[in-house]
């Protein structure tokens, strides 16, 4: 085995396991599920058969990973958030054809208690704060809080907040890694070279 999982996690015969992914108490994976290498997966995490989970994704205690969920590289999901997979859910009415996919794109943060509404496309590092509920796409870098989420700044690569207005003309540097950011309309992108 070339990852660590502890005695009371359950893997299902089947899933696919990137070399040192460390599996933590009472995770249970599912035969389909395909994690990358250097994972975290925190004490209850489920993972469903018809999961992608990039590298080095760090997933927190009490979350759920429901089928047609794709994280790519770098992702965090925060303690007790929370991923959908049915927009409209009856416990009478079988929906498993109905599932949407949910695309998280490399290195977005996902924080504590958020809800991602199944279908939407979350863009590189787009960081969403605590208890947001996301029911749309949100641009790579885009800031997002609230109930329904709102986007209220642009965060850095690094993870720190970006001086900018939310559409515009503009340019800013991170304080911490002094890459350069450069605001066109609605669309931020990192300074072509860095």
């Amino acid at each position: 085995m070339n990852h660590y999982q502890h005695i009371s996690a359950i893997v299902d015969d089947g899933a696919q396991i990137g070399k040192g992914t460390r599996i933590w108490h009472f995770v249970h994976v599912c035969a389909g599920a395909r994690i990358g290498a250097g994972v975290s997966l925190g004490q209850n995490v489920f993972v469903g058969n018809k999961v992608v989970i990039g590298d080095h994704c760090k997933i927190q205690n009490n979350v759920s990973v429901y089928d047609n969920v794709t994280l790519e590289e770098g992702v965090f999901c925060g303690p007790s958030m929370v991923f959908t997979n049915v927009y409209n859910p009856r416990s009478l009415i079988e929906r498993k054809s109905e599932y949407r996919d949910t695309l998280v794109r490399r290195g977005a943060s996902l924080g504590a208690n958020c809800t991602i509404v199944c279908g939407v496309t979350i863009g590189e590092y787009a960081f969403v704060g605590a208890g947001a509920v996301i029911n749309k796409d949100v641009p790579a870098y885009a800031l997002m809080v609230g109930v329904p989420a709102r986007q209220i700044g642009w965060m850095s690569e690094f993870g720190e907040q970006l001086q900018l207005p939310l559409q515009g003309e503009g340019q800013a540097v991170c304080a911490h890694s002094g890459v350069k950011y450069v605001l066109n309309g609605k669309v931020l992108a990192k300074e072509s070279g860095q």
